[in-house]
């Protein structure tokens, strides 16, 4: 990709560090923003400059003054809580930005956190686009193969997904054949598998889960790429493997994988196959 300075907004997890470590590579040069009580401190300790959540127009100001070339929004925020709320000078000072970004779903939120940004002449890039290499690729990504059972439960949880893209619902469901287990809500991943894991077994634990049970997490179709981009990681595969997955599905090219190899390593260790899903044509 063409040279010019990123902006980093980092939010939480490894993500912004893992674009900051692909910009190096490519020699492109950054700044990092960080989210005050989201960043991690291994990103807070690289960044440039740090906002509150609610600090929209300090946030914008920030970027203003650097100019980069491209702004890219990295890592997990959530939706305001009561504590934050707190912080009572900032929600005065943003009350009108803050107004329109509240109302709706995660897509509306997205939305006009990108508009805000154009507005003022930034171009939103995705992680898709800065760290391709990030991106999950078409085929098998470990050891494993999916059975027919599995192979079924795929499609089953691709065509629901697919027809819950207009609702602004989760990006991911558990499947068993053509029985669904759980879809994912405002709750996240962790805790759907968490959920699908008590749905899939008897009282107390006992049983066996039922065959060809899969984890499928695609982006919605028509979501913007350049945020919020389905991910999974090591943890994913743990809670999986918890639930009784035999396998997880994602989406190639729309989904991050973050710690590749040790996702791979993991899921092959625990028997489960990793499988990236080429887009329907």
């Amino acid at each position: 990709m063409a040279g010019g300075t990123v902006a980093i907004v980092a939010g939480a997890g490894r993500l912004p560090l893992l674009v900051a470590a692909a910009l190096e590579a490519a020699g492109r040069p950054f700044r990092i923003l960080a989210i005050r009580g989201f960043a991690d401190p291994a990103t807070r300790r690289r960044a440039h400059a740090t906002v509150d959540l609610l600090d929209v127009r300090g946030a914008l100001a920030r970027l203003d003054a650097w100019a980069p070339s491209g702004v890219t929004l990295a890592g997990a925020v959530a939706r305001p809580s009561p504590a934050a709320l707190l912080n009572t000078l900032a929600v005065l000072r943003n009350r009108d930005e803050l107004r329109s970004l509240a109302q709706g779903g995660d897509d509306h939120l997205l939305r006009g956190v990108l508009a805000l940004l154009e507005e003022h002449g930034h171009r939103i890039l995705g992680v898709h686009e800065l760290a391709p290499d990030l991106m999950a690729k078409p085929g098998p990504l470990g050891a494993g193969r999916p059975d027919a059972a599995a192979e079924t439960s795929v499609a089953t949880g691709r065509a629901l997904l697919a027809s819950l893209s207009a609702h602004d619902v989760g990006q991911a469901a558990v499947v068993a054949n053509r029985r669904v287990l759980a879809i994912e809500g405002p709750e996240g991943t962790d805790r759907m598998l968490a959920r699908a894991r008590s749905l899939a077994r008897r009282p107390f634990g006992l049983g066996r889960p039922p065959t060809g049970l899969v984890l499928v997490k695609l982006a919605k179709s028509g979501q913007d790429l350049r945020v919020d981009l389905p991910a999974i990681g090591p943890r994913t595969v743990r809670a999986a493997a918890a639930a009784g997955c035999s396998g997880i599905a994602v989406g190639a090219g729309d989904t991050l994988i973050l710690d590749r190899a040790e996702t791979a390593a993991l899921a092959d260790r625990l028997g489960l196959f990793l499988l990236g899903l080429e887009a329907s044509a």
